[in-house]
């Protein structure tokens, strides 16, 4: 049985892609193998976001086939598309997928690659299809490509039209990751909120078919930009499988800047959706990014970010020091910013953001939330393994428990009683906790 390799760069999509591609790699009798050195096929989702993504895609494809150079080498993703032939020259590429064509990935394998494989039917009944770092959480496409042009942002040229998938393929790969095991899934795309706009359907009505025809415990989006949400949006999380955090991305706190880039959601209207988030879900978290140093970015513009951010409050701030990406609008604008000044306000927007999210930990201690438990507990001095998990707004929380308990993948009722180092700590009542080698249950909550 062939054994396939695959790794991505960036964002969370690529992720997503590489797990419905694993589905479909076993399904025509490949097994999914975790280390590159034994694969036969390797396949590399790109990421061409920044040109230093794209050539940490370039160094990633070479040290793949440097460890394996026997192993047929696929190469896919935003950086495969934008530079296509500079992808094929890579020593040890057999293959470029462009995005456009990610959805016959596996079919190409075999008909260009002459990959041998065993008969579907070999393949293990019930045989897990998710990568084991994330047994207990899937990442589901949903839609694909952008129908705006953010004018740093290289990745709606790479991604192409707003595409979605039908909602009857999506309920169908979240029961298969119910049966499999999964306790959560991420909801993810380019362009998230557009999702239905070219099927006759939005985000709101898919969501809502999911929570109705499907099992699974929880949900979560991956970063949503803040505009095209449904009107009734927010009352999802009503219902307490719809997890109450989003990512939904801000850029800068400066109108000014926020025209520069060509952003659909001013200040005003993005603290509207923040305020209606919270006013539905008082405990619901809004995490979000931050680009510092874009070109004509003046100190009275950062400093007006800079109060914005503070009066709004994240949980968590994604930063990023502009840098140039040829092909984008961004990149031939005038006024571009010294680099020590960019490395000057990223760390001081760095430690508003620490004080930002330490203040938001804090409000949760003596909370008792249900945690979803993850894999790879790693043992402490003390002889106890750390479990780390997420409570229902996205914190990272961890609790230390004796070798004789294996909590990974199991939702259980947490009290946090501190926070350390900017993450909580918890504490699990050990009766509803499995022992080491007991079989995991998956229950529904809400």
């Amino acid at each position: 049985m062939s054994k396939v390799f695959l790794t991505a760069l960036g964002c969370r999509l690529n992720e997503a892609e590489l797990q419905r591609w694993a589905q479909e790699y076993q399904t025509i009798g490949y097994s999914i193998t975790q280390s590159a050195d034994d694969a036969q096929v390797m396949v590399v989702n790109t990421c061409a976001v920044t040109g230093e993504a794209a050539r940490k895609s370039r160094q990633v494809i070479r040290k793949h086939h440097r460890k394996n150079p026997a192993a047929k080498m696929i190469v896919t993703g935003c950086y495969a598309s934008l530079e296509e032939q500079k992808a094929n020259d890579i020593l040890g590429v057999d293959l470029v997928v462009p995005n456009t064509e990610k959805d016959q990935l596996v079919a190409q394998t075999q008909a260009v690659l002459d990959v041998p494989t065993m008969p579907a039917m070999a393949t293990d009944p019930g045989e897990p299809a998710l990568f084991a770092r994330n047994k207990e959480r899937a990442f589901i496409k949903v839609q694909d490509g952008c129908r705006y042009r953010c004018t740093f942002c290289i990745v709606t040229v790479a991604r192409g039209d707003e595409r979605s998938r039908t909602p009857e393929s999506i309920i169908d790969e979240v029961n298969q990751h119910v049966a499999e095991g999964v306790q959560e899934i991420v909801i993810a795309g380019v362009h998230v909120g557009g999702y239905g706009s070219d099927i006759d359907c939005d985000l709101f009505t898919l969501v809502q078919r999911i929570l109705d025809e499907t099992e699974i415990p929880r949900i979560r989006f991956a970063s949503v930009e803040p505009w095209d949400l449904p009107e009734n949006f927010f009352t999802l999380f009503e219902n307490k499988r719809v997890m109450p955090h989003m990512h939904l991305p801000l850029q800068s706190g400066a109108d000014s800047v926020l025209r520069r880039m060509a952003r659909r959601c001013k200040t005003e209207e993005f603290e509207r959706l923040v305020t209606q988030a919270r006013q539905h879900i008082p405990e619901f978290n809004v995490t979000t990014d931050i680009i510092v140093g874009f070109p004509g970015e003046t100190d009275e513009e950062f400093q007006t970010s800079l109060d914005y951010i503070k009066k709004v409050g994240f949980g968590h701030i994604h930063i990023f020091a502009y840098s140039p990406r040829e092909g984008t609008k961004a990149a031939r604008l005038p006024n571009h910013i010294d680099k020590d000044i960019k490395k000057q306000r990223s760390h001081q927007l760095h430690q508003l953001a620490d004080e930002l999210k330490k203040q938001e930990m804090q409000q949760q201690i003596g909370q008792t939330v249900d945690v979803m438990w993850e894999g790879n507990a790693h043992q402490q001095d003390s002889g106890d393994y750390r479990f780390i998990g997420h409570t229902p707004n996205y914190h990272r929380i961890f609790v230390d428990l004796p070798a004789s308990y294996n909590i990974a993948n199991q939702i259980l009722s947490t009290r946090i009683v501190a926070c350390d180092d900017l993450m909580l700590r918890g504490e699990v009542d050990l009766s509803k906790a499995n022992k080491t080698g007991a079989s995991i249950a998956v229950s529904v909550q809400g």
